[in-house]
């Protein structure tokens, strides 16, 4: 299995210049190989051998390119690799439906990351911290927030600016474990419903509140409003850029900090976790509420929740998205109702719950059905749709706040 780990590097400011100064050889030496790449014509090979070749230039460049010699082989060697990554994901685009070109050249703000792969690093203790040491540049201090398990071999590690200039440094780990294998009767199963008002609504139900980040959203509206009063190019702009940048920053930690607790949750609470296969690109082509729907982040929240499911041994199933909201959980009669209509209320057999609601319990219908699990179609009206448990995001979001299980007082009363 493997799994990346992300830390803070905390490098002094001789060492900022270095990481810098590699970085942009790495980008200089990329562009490079972008133009030789361009020459190379389709019939001399699969793109893999027409990469490799440029790679396998290095030796010869080195004799004349003396900047390279002072960037270690593994770096540069990644850093060519990377066209044929680059090639491969704008393949991908194009089979998605996306007009794509071909590769452009890479400004400094563009390029901001470079690989060490296999050897090269290590982490160490020196002066009583924290390092991580790579060859032919520095020993770096490294903010260890969590530790990597005893038994997990470093493969790789890849050095990052972010806009905002703080540097990070994710190491690539292999553990040589199986993920446990699902169960193959699921006790504990939900279906969840993701929406607008209510960003989740399961089975349990469980109704989990949107994340509120109107405030960070008006700051950052502020900023940029300033940012485009400053001469562009100027001291002050680059400093104004960078408030902007750490704005962004800022809404995108506590969003992504939001999802992984939301979906580890439910990852590690039960045995069976039924979704939609929503379409999110065809979602955000619509014209209304586009802004809210790329707020939400729901392929992000998916992309967690299924590989979590995965490592933890959670059967995770996405189903057919269509018809969820108009059928009856109890009768399977469909009703159109447009999207004002908050309840669900069957004309046929008088089945009366949240909207949310009902679209949950028949997503779990579907996805009980995908693995083969029996499921009895009175369980709905049986139970009456527990009672809904409003739990407030910021609950989710906050450190050391309590778990979605423990439907205190306090979660209604928000």
């Amino acid at each position: 299995m493997y799994y990346a780990y992300k830390y803070r590097l905390k490098p002094s400011d001789a060492q900022r210049e270095e990481l810098d100064r590699h970085r942009d050889i790495c980008r200089q030496l990329y562009n490079h190989a972008r133009y030789r790449f361009n020459e190379i014509p389709e019939s001399a090979g699969t793109l893999n051998q027409r990469v490799r070749s440029i790679r396998d230039e290095l030796p010869a460049l080195k004799e004349w390119w003396d900047d390279l010699s002072d960037v270690y082989s593994t770096v540069l060697q990644t850093t060519v690799m990377r066209i044929e990554q680059n090639i491969k994901s704008l393949g991908e685009l194009k089979k998605n439906g996306y007009n794509v070109g071909r590769l452009k050249w890479k400004p400094p703000r563009e390029f901001r990351s470079f690989t060490y792969s296999q050897s090269g690093f290590k982490l160490d203790k020196k002066g009583g911290q924290t390092v991580l040491s790579l060859s032919k540049l520095a020993d770096i201090p490294i903010r260890l927030h969590r530790a990597i398990p005893d038994d997990a071999k470093l493969k790789q590690v890849t050095v990052k600016k972010e806009p905002t200039g703080e540097w990070f440094a994710t190491f690539g780990v292999q553990m040589d474990r199986e993920p446990p294998e699902p169960p193959e009767n699921p006790e504990r199963v939900v279906g969840i419903d993701v929406g607008i008002l209510k960003y989740a609504h399961d089975t349990d139900g469980t109704a989990v509140g949107p994340l509120d980040l109107s405030d960070e959203r008006e700051r950052l509206e502020r900023e940029q409003r300033t940012l485009s009063r400053k001469e562009q190019g100027s001291n002050n702009y680059e400093k104004q850029r960078r408030r902007v940048a750490e704005c962004h920053a800022d809404l995108r930690r506590k969003r992504r900090d939001f999802l992984h607790k939301l979906s580890a949750y439910y990852a590690r609470e039960y045995d069976l976790v039924a979704v939609e296969d929503l379409n999110v690109k065809g979602i955000m082509e619509s014209p209304s509420n586009s802004r809210n729907t790329a707020s939400a982040a729901w392929r992000t929240f998916l992309s967690l929740l299924e590989y979590k499911c995965e490592r933890g041994g959670t059967h995770f199933v996405a189903v057919d998205p269509r018809g969820t909201t108009k059928e009856c959980a109890s009768c399977g009669v469909s009703t159109e109702k447009p999207l004002w209509v908050r309840e669900h209320s069957c004309p046929a057999c008088g089945f009366e719950a949240d909207r949310d609601a009902n679209a949950a319990w028949n997503i779990l219908s579907r996805g009980l059905e995908d693995v083969g699990v029996g499921y009895s179609e009175s369980t709905p009206v049986e139970t009456a749709l527990p009672g809904d448990t409003p739990v407030s995001a910021k609950r989710v979001v906050e450190a050391g706040s309590p778990t979605l299980k423990e439907r205190t007082a306090s979660a209604v009363s928000e």
